[in-house]
């Protein structure tokens, strides 16, 4: 699928917008995630996808009017090596204007051949995957020290609910209080979103940042024996198996020029 017949995909899901609480928030961006899938070769393809995302892609974007929020490398999951980067637009409409502001980008253009120019492909496959922002996290939220301190890492989740119903349930607890418990124990929610074009739907997607490995652990620990998360999840009809019916999660490292590490 490429972007231009995602934005048509997407317009399609649009009355499927208002399925979360708090849903008529209008400061509600999108996400686009894309994966980057490789292989280790002669090829490079880490580095030509990473120059490209670094001197084209990113400062293209933000010429254009999107935001680009962060650029990942997987650090423990599935399908290694294989990047992630993330941009966020103002609406359905200013993202076709984007996409259509990129194929006038001469800087662009040029970046786009050269990705391209090298020996063998500059990578397997590229995969897009677009979000509209729950209302308890309207924008992707950027880190202002990020000169100051170490790198972080990121846990990118992803709640694959049994219905439509379902997730409009999940969607509730995160707009009323599990987000709230994630930033009060310093669990740094990045953003949450709910899928509306990609894979394994229906699902709600969202990203939170530790210090490290060890943190991350400590900070889950913490959560599940929080009382306020206990009681937002105590009703039966709340309970994982009525509504989640798979967790996936994916540790990822920033990128050196990533917005967000």
């Amino acid at each position: 699928m490429n972007r231009r017949q995602m934005i048509t995909g997407a317009a399609a899901m649009s009355a499927v917008l208002s399925s979360s609480a708090h849903a008529t928030g209008a400061d509600r961006s999108f996400l686009e995630i894309t994966t980057w899938r490789l292989h280790n070769s002669d090829e490079d393809q880490a580095k030509r996808v990473s120059d490209y995302l670094e001197g084209g892609l990113f400062p293209a974007l933000t010429r254009a009017g999107a935001r680009p929020i962060a650029a990942f490398a997987t650090l423990i999951g599935p399908d290694t090596p294989t990047l992630f980067s993330i941009a966020e637009y103002t609406s359905l409409g200013s993202m076709q204007e984007v996409l259509s502001h990129l194929g006038s980008d001469a800087e662009y253009n040029k970046a786009s051949q050269t990705v391209g120019s090298g020996p063998g492909m500059p990578f397997v496959t590229m995969e897009s995957s677009l979000f509209h922002n729950l209302a308890v996290l309207p924008q992707a939220v950027l880190p202002t020290d990020a000169s100051s301190r170490p790198a972080r890492i990121f846990e990118l989740r992803t709640y694959q609910s049994q219905s439509m119903a379902a997730r409009q349930k999940k969607a509730g607890m995160f707009n009323n209080g599990e987000i709230g418990v994630f930033q009060r124990l310093g669990m740094r929610p990045v953003f949450i979103g709910e899928s509306i074009v990609g894979p394994r739907q229906p699902n709600i997607t969202y990203m939170l940042s530790f210090d490290n490995l060890e943190g991350r652990e400590t900070h889950w620990k913490t959560f599940g024996s929080d009382p306020e998360w206990k009681k937002i999840s105590a009703p039966a009809e709340l309970k994982d198996s009525q509504i989640v019916a798979n967790i996936s999660n994916i540790i990822l490292r920033p990128l050196a020029f990533s917005p967000m590490r």
